[in-house]
């Protein structure tokens, strides 16, 4: 997966904002207002995201390049290494977790605002 790829993968979500509030170089996708997926924007070699942190716990026991997360709360967020054996399917998957995490997060009236009519 490369960077275009990633940002791609990321808007195609429903109510996902693009920023960059940490300056130019640290591109920020949002749900709600609230970060789902981090990335240096100049390298591009690796992605935060947030985790469940028993799911945190147990990737990083099984992968190399799965590591806790760089400058967050290593409880709750994995920094996941590119071009080192993450396949792109994992890293879907990964950003899907994260993703739903927050949204579960969220309200449930801001979730339908986002989203469509929760069932």
């Amino acid at each position: 997966m490369n960077i275009e790829d990633f940002r791609d993968y990321c808007l195609l979500k429903p109510g996902v904002t693009e920023e960059t509030p940490f300056g130019p170089e640290t591109l920020v996708f949002k749900v709600g207002g609230k970060v789902f997926a981090l990335t240096d924007i100049d390298t591009f070699g690796s992605i935060n995201l947030k985790c469940d942190p028993a799911r945190a716990v147990d990737l990083r026991e099984n992968y190399d390049y799965v590591l806790p997360g760089y400058h967050m709360n290593k409880k709750h967020w994995n920094t996941i290494l590119i071009g080192t054996g993450a396949t792109d399917f994992q890293l879907r998957e990964w950003i899907d977790h994260s993703y739903d995490l927050v949204l579960a997060s969220l309200p449930k009236v801001r979730r339908a605002e986002l989203t469509g009519p929760l069932e």
